[in-house]
């Protein structure tokens, strides 16, 4: 990266949360108190999209087979699980368009007008997907229509990480960056957490034919309550995108020019500086974020990974789902709070090297006692060690990106790595698992992706700052 582009992320991240040289107590000071705030349910609209996303995949992860059954003709069990699997992969392939298309939206013409967009995408995508006959009902045009449903859910989330968590760190109090932005994997896991709860109830009011046949779908429509509530707070969101000229709003007939001005701004012309001037950065976020991910989505996977490999029920199976919801959604705070008072670099570091190191025994031990309790304990404890290094991180990278294209940094970086191994990790590992019979493979594909990460996190611009922020 040129001197120039490390010289605009200084700027950038001084704004964002400090991670950078401390400012002056008075230039500090004014620069808290320029920042909009949001309240409790302007956060948890900032967050609903990305809460939605995990609710969503969770609610798949654990109804997989009965999606298998209801939209794929196979008449192998195992078979119709990796069409399943393959489908909900589907989602991703569009996700590096919603990247550069709406995180240059909201880099353009702002970040409230990106989430409501990616919002209102989301729910049409999330009905389709929940009214979509099955194979019987409609033949081939089943399988068409899910995946059509599937597609165009990841192009809402590609570019809804990037402006939301723009937002929250962009409103975030001084020194307070990490403990604002830890709201977004926090939401992931309440989501999980939501997910797991439904997902029990409904395993134990339904039997497995009422849950082939149209339970699964209930799980769905569910997560749509949440849809109309957030885009009507989301509409009311303070503006964070800077302006030539202007705040992060345009009150005087002066400033609402240099509005103007700055919305005629093309999303090429965003694109453009972000490839040119932030390759490393883009390089570097995308190697941690693929990490992060896959961490992510094998502990994700662990109900699954309970109900095929290990062969347990699936009342019990869901109890690891629970846990890692509730971890996640704890272990996130926890770690936004810490990269606030120990810098980011240390609490990205250390618990993805603890993660590699307990992996392995983890996995071993479940496999051989194979009990609730097990189940449990180690998803409780690969989800801590997971979230609290990603809290960390995801504050970190969106830092090295300035305001001007900090949303769509974050998207494409986000995007890409999500599109790659967010979509793959559920099908790889189930097809390691039966393929060579080692139902190890997560662990291992776990400890390869986390060795890479932990070079790319080392070499962060923001984490070789990572001072505490002021």
């Amino acid at each position: 990266m040129t001197s120039t582009a490390l010289g605009s992320l200084d700027a950038g991240t001084t704004r964002g949360a400090g991670a950078g040289a401390p400012a002056s107590g008075a230039a500090s000071a004014s620069a808290s108190a320029s920042r909009p705030a949001l309240g409790r349910w302007a956060v948890a609209a900032t967050v609903a999209g990305n809460a939605l996303e995990f609710y969503d995949f969770l609610t798949y992860s654990f109804f997989a087979v009965y999606i298998g059954r209801a939209f794929f003709p196979a008449s192998d069990p195992f078979a119709n699980l990796l069409l399943s699997l393959a489908t909900f992969g589907v989602g991703f392939l569009t996700r590096p368009l919603g990247g550069l298309l709406i995180g240059a939206y909201a880099d353009r013409a702002g970040r409230r007008p990106a989430l409501t967009l990616t919002i209102a995408l989301m729910s049409v995508g999330t009905l389709g997907l929940v009214l979509t006959p099955s194979y019987a009902a409609i033949g081939a045009a089943a399988p068409v229509l899910l995946v059509l449903a599937r597609l165009l859910q990841g192009l809402a989330l590609g570019g809804e990480v990037g402006p939301s968590t723009a937002v929250l760190l962009e409103c975030a109090p001084s020194g307070r960056g990490g403990r604002m932005t830890s709201w977004q994997p926090a939401s992931q896991g309440l989501a999980i957490l939501a997910a797991g709860l439904v997902g029990l109830v409904l395993a134990r009011l339904l039997g497995p034919q009422q849950l082939a046949d149209w339970g699964w779908r209930i799980a769905f429509a569910l997560g749509l309550v949440i849809v109309p509530v957030g885009i009507v707070i989301r509409r009311r969101l303070p503006e964070t995108l800077e302006r030539p000229g202007a705040g992060a709003a345009a009150d005087t007939t002066a400033d609402k020019r240099a509005d103007a001005r700055a919305r005629g701004r093309s999303g090429a012309q965003v694109l453009r500086v972000l490839f040119t001037e932030h390759r490393t950065a883009l390089g570097l976020a995308i190697v941690v974020i693929m990490a992060l991910t896959i961490s992510t989505y094998v502990t994700n996977f662990m109900t699954t990974y309970a109900l095929t490999t290990l062969g347990m029920p699936a009342s019990e199976a869901m109890w690891g789902t629970l846990a890692n919801g509730a971890v996640m959604a704890g272990g996130a705070l926890l770690g936004g709070v810490l990269s606030d008072r120990l810098g980011r670099r240390v609490v990205m570091i250390v618990p993805r090297a603890l993660l590699m190191l307990m992996i392995y025994p983890s996995f071993v031990l479940l496999l051989e006692l194979k009990t609730t309790a097990a189940l449990v304990g180690v998803t409780a404890l690969l989800t801590a060690l997971s979230v609290l290094s990603a809290a960390a991180a995801l504050t970190a990278i969106t830092e090295i990106f300035p305001n001007a294209v900090r949303s769509s940094g974050l998207a494409v970086s986000y995007a890409l790595a999500v599109s790659v191994f967010g979509g793959s990790t559920q099908f790889v590992v189930a097809w390691l698992t039966h393929a060579t019979g080692n139902p190890m493979s997560p662990a291992f594909y776990v400890m390869l992706s986390s060795a890479l990460s932990l070079w790319a996190m080392w070499r962060l611009p923001a984490a070789r700052r990572g001072a505490p922020p002021a």
